[in-house]
């Protein structure tokens, strides 16, 4: 880490240690202004919640790299994207230094070991998360794992393997906190629940031998940690059967009792993977998945490589993708090679970037039409939607189109696209096996409430509210219109002729704009692609061809497709003023940690301005903003919006930064009316850069 870095970090740490001493009380003056009286929520949440106010963790904090990304890539698409795919760079850094390290790259093979010694004897390996580490758990199993043996299934290997291991390809299994219904949207009232990350790991039927990795990038989520010590508790704290993978270092996750719980637990394995500030401040679906994706990724891979080398020939490995010699740490330090690869992309990238996004601003919709890629495109498409504030996918019964974007792949139905995604039936939660509990062992009324209203959006019945498929009812009901766009994304060897060629032509006719982004081995051929053009003379194809040719569970084009995508969709969401500066003003206070992080946005983009040199000079000086102040504000802010959903059309923070502002700078308190007002004559970026200096 550079010096500049350090300095950078241990600055912004001593100033969040200000703002929790402010936050225990300081001068009532800018509540008074706004006539606000801290609600009982609020003061709930400041006095007796301070084990969710995460903004001490190093994945919430600003990354240098990225300080003005929202102005910046409205200026030149290619900088910005080359200034996200920089901090990519720090992923690089966490996985040479885990090869370089043999403690660290020790947890690795012992990882890599657990997998071997379950699935040998029949178990499973379970991988569990909340939200875009849920989405990685999904990823490991129904996007990396199932088609993999779905592909060996086709080889003559297979029945060898099948005597050897019967169901192997049925042992692996990946959940996300609220079941499958929550990679739609998160589900609310579960993150915060211990209790439903144990209830979720014996409704899947893990038990004793079978085991655990329970993943969380910030290192305390509570759905998570409750996974965690129920995987110790069901196999007698034995380390090597329970595993817990997260992004922050140790120092500053022990002050939170449920992490301390789980990293102090002497059964309960430690797989740290540090990366530092995410690109987009908190983002946590950036940089920390990819580093717990792709290490996790690379042990599942070395399990399967040992499982299969005392049953098949070099060629036989060979022709499946796997490498004779490679091993843990080289493929850790394959990661650089990849990272510079999608980095250089990014002029490439760009058009594709300001394509998209012109397509929204001008009122638009997208379409991505996808098949071997279903899983991370999926990923990505519905992290959008809380990360930026967006509409989740639309449901099957939905009056009016308020997705900006659908995904579609060649299936005939939903329930066929629903398999495609997941190669395994629909998990829905089951009121029966979580009700009762949740009624009797949550204590807070407020989670017990938000609980039960998540369960009722989590059930089985939920596959068919979502369809993902290329079918004629869909084509019927949200087919092309002049002005979108659609996207054909392709994995490995996908032909774009096979996968949907009367689907551009369709899209061409409807005069929506078109394009390809295909990453794999070797670029598309020539001769395709100019016949294509004859067709569609306005296609535009992003080809992205990788360096690493052995990857036998398409780990690699997985992890360079999510980074592109990570990239274009935040740029995209950059160049439409859902991101200031790198953070996220847009965020939706829908849980207890995102309660702490929208009150933490308000203090510091208020405490930025009143500590300018222009707001001075023109204003006078001003007390800094304390947290408990922030936090009334911000709750009354998500009263209001309930109150006037029709009028209310600007985010809780960033309403609250341009109300709190104009008060001080009027010296009176203007209402939550003008300050939406304010917000729909400039976006939030104009105004604060009025502030510069």
């Amino acid at each position: 880490m550079s010096r500049f870095r350090k300095l950078k970090y241990g600055a912004l740490f001593l100033s969040l240690l200000a703002g929790i001493a402010h936050a225990r009380g300081g001068n009532d003056d800018v509540l008074k202004l706004l006539g606000i009286s801290p609600s009982e929520q609020s003061r709930d949440y400041v006095r007796n919640k301070q084990q969710f106010q995460l903004h001490t963790l190093l994945t919430e904090q600003r990354h240098p790299q990225t300080m003005d990304l929202s102005r910046r890539i409205a200026g030149d698409t290619t900088a910005g994207l080359q200034a996200l795919f920089a901090v990519d760079r720090d992923v690089v850094a966490t996985m040479d230094a885990v090869a370089a390290d043999p403690a660290r790259l020790r947890k690795l093979q012992e990882a890599s070991q657990a997998m071997q010694d379950a699935l040998r004897s029949g178990h499973r390996v379970y991988f569990y998360g909340t939200g875009s580490t849920g989405r990685l758990a999904e990823t490991l199993e129904s996007g990396l794992w199932r088609p993999f043996w779905l592909r060996v299934a086709r080889t003559d290997a297979w029945e060898r393997i099948r005597k050897a291991y019967p169901g192997i390809e049925d042992r692996v299994r990946g959940e996300i906190t609220g079941g499958d219904r929550a990679l739609i949207s998160s589900l609310e009232g579960f993150e915060d629940l211990q209790l439903i990350g144990r209830l979720q790991l014996h409704d899947n039927g893990i038990g004793k031998d079978d085991v655990v990795f329970a993943v969380t990038e910030g290192g305390e989520t509570s759905a998570v940690i409750g996974t965690a010590k129920e995987g110790a508790e069901i196999n007698g704290n034995d380390p090597r059967k329970t595993w817990f993978v997260y992004n922050n270092p140790d120092e500053v996750l022990l002050p939170f009792v449920r992490s301390r719980e789980a990293i102090e637990h002497p059964g309960i394995s430690k797989i740290k993977l540090p990366t530092g500030p995410q690109s987009i401040t908190g983002s946590t679906r950036m940089q920390a998945t990819t580093t717990s994706l792709y290490a996790l990724g690379v042990a599942m891979e070395d399990a399967i490589h040992a499982l299969l080398r005392p049953l098949l020939s070099k060629q036989e490995l060979r022709d499946l993708g796997f490498d004779e010699k490679a091993d843990i740490a080289s493929r850790l330090r394959d990661f650089a090679a990849l990272q510079e690869t999608v980095a250089d992309a990014a002029p490439l990238l760009a058009p594709w970037t300001d394509l998209e996004s012109s397509t929204y601003a001008s009122g638009h919709h997208a379409t991505y039409l996808v098949q071997r890629a279903l899983m991370p495109v999926f990923v990505d498409v519905t992290e959008r939607a809380p990360t930026f504030r967006l509409a989740p996918l639309d449901r099957v019964d939905a009056t009016e189109r308020r997705s900006w974007i659908q995904v579609w792949t060649p299936a005939k139905d939903a329930d066929s696209a629903w398999n495609a995604l997941l190669h395994r039936p629909f998990h829905g939660l089951d009121p029966a096996l979580y009700a009762k509990p949740f009624e009797e062992q949550i204590d807070d009324p407020w989670l017990r409430n938000a609980a039960a209203r998540g369960l009722a959006n989590a059930g089985a019945e939920q596959q068919r509210l979502y369809d993902l498929s290329l079918s004629a009812d869909n084509l019927q009901r949200f087919g092309p219109s002049r002005g979108d766009h659609g996207a054909m994304i392709l994995l490995g060897a996908e032909s774009p002729r096979e996968l949907g060629r009367d689907w551009l032509r369709r899209f061409a006719d409807g005069g929506a704009s078109l394009g390809i982004v295909h990453v794999g081995d070797a670029p598309l051929p020539a001769g395709e692609l100019v016949a294509l053009r004859r067709d569609v003379p306005r296609l535009q194809v992003f080809d992205l061809a990788l360096p690493l040719r052995h990857d036998p569970l398409e780990l690699n084009r997985t992890i360079a497709l999510k980074m592109l995508l990570n990239a274009h969709s935040t740029g995209i969401m950059a160049k439409l003023g859902r991101v200031v500066g790198n953070t996220m003003t847009a965020v939706q206070p829908g849980n207890l940690k995102l309660y702490g992080r929208a009150t933490f946005l308000i203090q510091s983009h208020v405490n930025a301005v009143l500590a300018s040199g222009k707001w001075q000079e023109a204003n006078g000086g001003h007390a800094p903003l304390d947290y408990a102040d922030a936090n009334a504000v911000m709750f009354d802010a998500v009263d209001w919006r309930h109150d006037n959903a029709a009028q209310a059309t600007a985010p809780e923070v960033e309403l609250s930064i341009v109300r709190i502002l104009e008060s001080l700078r009027l010296q009176r308190g203007i209402s939550w009316g003008e300050a939406n007002a304010l917000l729909q004559q400039r976006k939030l970026d104009d105004y604060l850069a009025d502030y510069d200096d």
